[in-house]
């Protein structure tokens, strides 16, 4: 691929109700878009997913733009890309930032899909046609009114965000809305090896999986924790690459893994760890960052292929957002969702609207 130009967007959608999790609390989401555009004028679009503070991971807004700008970009339009996996091999020297380096290769990958006229899903070895789609349901004070809603949409699949202490309370009522209803709950990390015993008197509440109980990078409580209980460990902050995932499955920390796009580095390793889990036998499904529809074009790729087999945080485009970034949209239809077919990424980026929401940008060639 010959790279003309890159261009960095800052944005911010407003969000349609505030996002809240036990670490923070969104009312816009703040995210840069990156485009490359070849010398035929074709642009590849991408999406750094990295939060305005370092909750989630160290990565933010600011230093994924630093690590873009300043060593990123220079070595892209420097050494240029035969494929989008090329990216990754290429800046493997670059220690970390795996949002920042996620985006780019993204933007390359949709490229890429466009000047072959192949769609992302297709490339990437994807083979379903629609993905089942999954919930996740922040803290707030209308959780009945949000479970009624997200059933009536059809979503299969529903992540319960907790607090340590009041994780029973918010199971409980979500079951007293539905009993049937498969639920997991999303520890995003906040619980101590002094909780081992309060953790297993959550087994018997029969729940599809926990997920990332323990701080990220802690894979001996968590292979001691699965040991202990039936109920599945699914690893998410600790799956920063594809060694991450290695050791967690040999260790037996886990018995399901979340891949995210951005938090791995980007496709190109994502694929790696499908492959790599596959082999094993752990089932993985997609996570979501609350982005717009060109992250989540990329998600619904990945997510075609044949591992992926519990649904995955996936939605609309109207889940989060008054006003998507992309056009018609992406929709879901009694829990699934289609996987694009046509060229790149598969989906229309709203150019006008995009200008609109740009907060500042830069463009590098």
């Amino acid at each position: 691929m010959i790279i003309h130009t890159v261009r960095l967007r800052r944005v911010s959608l407003p969000l349609k109700t505030p996002f809240i999790t036990h670490q923070a609390k969104l009312k816009e989401r703040p995210l840069i878009i990156v485009e490359v555009k070849d010398d035929a004028g074709r642009i590849g679009y991408g999406e750094v997913t990295a939060f305005p503070e370092p909750f989630y991971t160290y990565e933010t807004i600011n230093t994924a733009w630093h690590i873009l700008e300043d060593f990123l970009i220079p070595s892209l339009l420097k050494n240029g890309a035969d494929h989008p996996s090329d990216f990754a091999e290429q800046n493997d020297g670059v220690k970390g930032h795996p949002m920042a380096k996620a985006g780019l290769e993204a933007a390359l990958w949709d490229l890429y899909g466009k000047q072959a006229d192949r769609s992302m899903g297709d490339l990437l070895g994807g083979t379903r046609s629609s993905v089942r789609a999954g919930a996740v349901i922040s803290l707030g004070d209308s959780l009945e009114k949000d479970v009624a809603r997200l059933k009536e949409d059809g979503f299969q699949r529903y992540k319960l965000k907790v607090v340590k202490g009041k994780e029973k309370e918010a199971i409980e009522r979500v079951r007293q809305i539905d009993s049937e209803l498969p639920i997991m709950i999303d520890a995003n990390g906040q619980y101590n090896p002094e909780d081992m015993s309060h953790l297993r008197s959550i087994d018997d509440y029969g729940l599809t999986m926990i997920e990332q109980p323990f701080r990220a990078g802690d894979f001996y409580w968590h292979r001691k924790l699965q040991k202990e209980m039936k109920t599945p460990i699914c690893l998410d902050e600790s799956i920063m690459s594809f060694q991450d995932a290695f050791q967690a499955v040999e260790l037996g920390s886990c018995q399901i893994i979340n891949i995210k796009i951005s938090r791995v580095g980007g496709l190109t390793a994502a694929i790696r760890i499908h492959d790599f889990c596959q082999s094993r036998g752990v089932p993985v499904w997609c996570g979501g960052m609350v982005e717009s529809g060109i992250s989540k074009a990329h998600n619904l790729a990945l997510a075609s292929l044949p591992n992926f087999t519990i649904p995955g945080d996936l939605s609309g485009s109207t889940r989060y957002f008054h006003k998507d970034l992309v056009y018609p949209g992406i929709v879901m239809h009694e829990g699934t969702i289609e996987v694009p077919k046509k060229a790149g990424m598969g989906i229309n980026v709203d150019v006008e609207y995009l200008d609109e929401v740009t907060l500042t940008y830069k463009t590098f060639s």
